[in-house]
């Protein structure tokens, strides 16, 4: 049977792969601007807009972190999260393991601790809305590695407050290894791993060796670049080491979004899944992911279901929290 939007929006999820500075909306953007009095050049939301515009990563990244100057209080973080939550809860989003990058604020002078304060309330009050959340602190990788062991240094004394590290930002000459003993240190301290290894970028699959065989990640975001190396990815199918595949923010990069690298590590039983990366600037939320994909590569119901499984599968809650939503998803698939 087809799979209609309805079913994407509705079916139980898991997003592993949002970066919360990528879900600034424009309204919102506009909103913070005014009462922070920071001029951004634009005066309305048309005009706001009208800046969400790229054809790569760099200038991609080229709005992307500029935009990030609205955000400068406690509040302001509290209510992008929050924000976020509301729409992923309306996603029927069950639980969402959140990327954040304090280096983007510190270094413009935002102190950590209003940073992960106001991400950490806003997830403690979304659990009213039925949804659970954890945040990942990622390392900036074109920043220096003084920067990253520096904000990790800050950061563990919130460790309560978030579960893992990652890496993001731009790839070219930024190499995982760079930042390995920034990871060693987080392992050490009790955080999980991820890494950033971006699609179609130079030394694609050097990077995902490197993040894989040297710096023990637990999942690696994007990385379906893997596909040319089957060694690599038999390496991922046997230890269950999770790919985050963000269909349209791919578009940006390959016409067709990386759909046929995503099918063909489905049938590997490869641990695959789908989320929305930066929602805000690539056109769509979670559920929009799945239906692009499902209506562009004509998947089936039960495809989407096992993409949907595999992201609780290799999420970083307790094994009884996986079973309880992978149960409300097998729920879900039965009745639709």
């Amino acid at each position: 049977m087809t799979v209609t939007r309805e079913f994407t929006q509705n079916m139980p999820k898991a997003e592993l792969h949002l970066h919360i500075e990528g879900t600034l909306e424009p309204e919102l953007k506009l909103k913070l601007a005014k009462r922070n009095h920071i001029n951004i050049g634009q005066e309305t939301i048309d005009e706001v807009k009208k800046t969400y515009e790229y054809d790569d990563l760099a200038s991609f990244l080229g709005v992307y972190y500029p935009a990030m100057n609205v955000l400068q209080h406690e509040q302001d973080f509290y209510e992008l999260a929050f924000n976020y939550l509301q729409r992923a809860a309306k996603n029927n989003v069950r639980h969402v393991e959140i990327f954040f990058d304090p280096q983007a604020h510190t270094s413009r002078g935002v102190s950590f601790e209003d940073v992960i304060n106001g991400l950490h309330r806003a997830i403690v009050d979304a659990r009213a809305l039925n949804i659970d959340a954890d945040l990942i602190m990622c390392f900036l990788r074109d920043f220096s590695k003084e920067s990253a062991r520096k904000t990790l240094a800050q950061a563990l004394p919130y460790k309560d407050m978030f579960i893992g590290v990652g890496l993001d930002s731009d790839e070219h000459n930024n190499p995982p290894l760079k930042f390995a003993r920034q990871f060693e240190d987080a392992k050490a301290a009790g955080l999980h791993l991820t890494a950033h290894c971006d699609i179609d970028q130079k030394d694609s699959i050097e990077h995902i060796r490197q993040a894989l065989e040297l710096m023990d990640v637990e999942r690696l975001d994007h990385g379906t670049n893997i596909v040319e190396d089957p060694d690599l990815v038999d390496f991922v199918v046997k230890h269950h080491i999770g790919l985050t595949s963000c269909p349209l923010s791919n578009t940006y990069v390959s016409p067709k979004m990386k759909g046929d690298e995503v099918l063909s590590l489905l049938e590997r039983d490869a641990k695959v899944s789908i989320h929305s990366d930066d929602p805000a600037y690539f056109g769509g939320y979670i559920a929009d992911n799945y239906y692009a994909l499902a209506t562009a590569y004509d998947l089936t119901k039960e495809q989407i279901i096992k993409l949907a499984r595999n992201a609780f599968e290799t999420s970083w809650i307790s094994d009884e929290k996986k079973a309880i939503y992978i149960k409300e998803l097998n729920d879900y698939a039965k009745i639709n």
